[in-house]
Parts: structure tokens; C-alpha cells; sequence
């Protein structure tokens, strides 16, 4: 039976070894789970259809061995009555009844053991379903959790860069600071000296003019 070959290859489904195989293990997961809900439905609408038709067979043998009785009486009455044909016919009857119901009686015994197969196929199927739907639960849980680690890890680097980046801002313009002021200082300091250079030639300047006037004297007076 196709259905049952295709629950088969469902039950038979190695979990660990497709998680290892699959580019995302939870969405196989959960379509395999999916195709498992569907072939359930399917497998247990076989197993009511299949009890059902048990039960179909089973009317039909009783009707059959009711009949087979009823010639049986019937036969038993026609010889009451000193009737031998009509027993040996009722008899006859009653025999083809027996074989009916007896036909009846395998076809029953077949079926009963197609519905303990669905049945079996079922719970075997419902117990995949079960270790599948765990197996998904745990998985995602471990995506989630990785997730929420590679989120909050990256994020921790990006705050630890941000930290390192503001740092050597910090420093850099601590250093250009620095620099400036030593720039500033620098400056200042030759202002200062080239200031000083002018107060002393100017000073220089004075005593020369100082000195001609005494060379010169004071000039005639009037």
C-alpha cells in the first residue's frame, strides 16, 4: 500500500543524521512534521474506513450463518414432515450459506489484519510525530538561544568598539590638545623673544642717540 510504504519512510526517518545533512534543520524539521500531520490524517481516516469495513464483513458472515441455521430448521421440519427432498434441498441451501459465511470468515481474518497494520502504523507514526515535534522544540530553542548569544555578543563587541573608537578620539584629541598647546607655548615664546630683541634695539637705539648728544654738546646759545 503507497500510504503505508510512505508512513514507513516517515517512522524510518533518521532525525539526527537529516539535522546534520539540512542548510536549516528547523524548517525541514517542521515541514517533516507537517508530512507526518498529513499521512496521520490520512492513516487514521484509513483505519476507521478499514474497521468499518470489518464490521460490513462481519454482518455479512452472521446474516450468511443465520441463514445457514434457518435451512438447517427448515430441513429438520421437511423431515418431520416425511419430506426428504425438500430436507435434502433446505440442506444444500444451508451448505451454500456455511461456504459463504466461511468465505466471510478469511476475508475477515484478512482484514483484521489490515486494520491492526494501519493501527500499528498509526501509533508508530504518532510516536514519530511526538519525538519529531520535541526534536523541533529543542532545536529552535537552541536557534533562539544562539540567536539571542550572537545578537547580544555582537552587540557587547559593538559597544566594546564604540568604548575603544571613543577612547582613541578621546586621545587623539588629547594629543592634538597637547600639540596645540605646545604649538601655542612655542609661539609665545618667540613673540616673546622677538619683543624682547625690539625693547633692547630700541634701547640700544637710545644710548646711541644719548651718546652722540653728549659727543655733540649743547649748542650755542642766543
Amino acid at each position: 500500500m503507497p500510504l503505508l510504504d510512505r508512513v514507513t519512510t516517515l517512522i524510518k526517518a533518521n532525525l539526527n543524521d537529516l539535522v546534520d545533512k539540512a542548510e536549516d534543520p528547523e524548517k525541514l524539521l517542521k515541514q517533516l512534521l507537517l508530512d507526518m500531520q498529513n499521512q496521520y490524517m490520512q492513516v487514521k481516516t484509513q483505519v476507521a474506513i478499514a474497521i468499518a469495513d470489518q464490521h460490513l464483513l462481519e454482518k455479512r458472515q452472521q446474516e450468511n450463518l443465520d441463514s445457514q441455521r434457518d435451512w438447517v430448521r427448515k430441513a429438520e421440519l421437511a423431515l418431520q414432515k416425511n419430506e426428504e427432498d425438500l430436507a435434502r434441498m433446505a440442506l444444500e441451501r444451508s451448505l451454500t450459506y456455511e461456504n459463504a459465511a466461511r468465505n466471510f470468515s478469511q476475508q475477515i481474518e484478512d482484514q483484521s489484519f489490515q486494520v491492526q497494520l494501519l493501527r500499528d502504523a498509526l501509533h508508530r507514526l504518532e510516536q514519530k510525530m511526538t519525538e519529531t515535534k520535541t526534536k523541533t522544540e529543542l532545536l529552535i530553542a537552541q536557534h533562539r538561544r544562539a540567536r539571542l548569544a550572537v545578537r547580544t555578543g555582537t552587540s557587547a563587541m559593538k559597544d566594546f568598539e564604540s568604548d575603544i573608537a571613543f577612547d582613541r578620539l578621546r586621545s587623539r584629541v588629547s594629543e592634538a590638545e597637547a600639540l596645540g598647546h605646545g604649538y601655542l607655548a612655542a609661539g609665545e615664546s618667540n613673540g616673546e623673544q622677538r619683543l624682547r630683541a625690539l625693547e633692547k634695539s630700541d634701547q640700544v637705539e637710545r644710548l646711541l642717540t644719548d651718546l652722540r648728544m653728549k659727543a655733540i654738546g649743547p649748542g650755542p646759545r642766543t
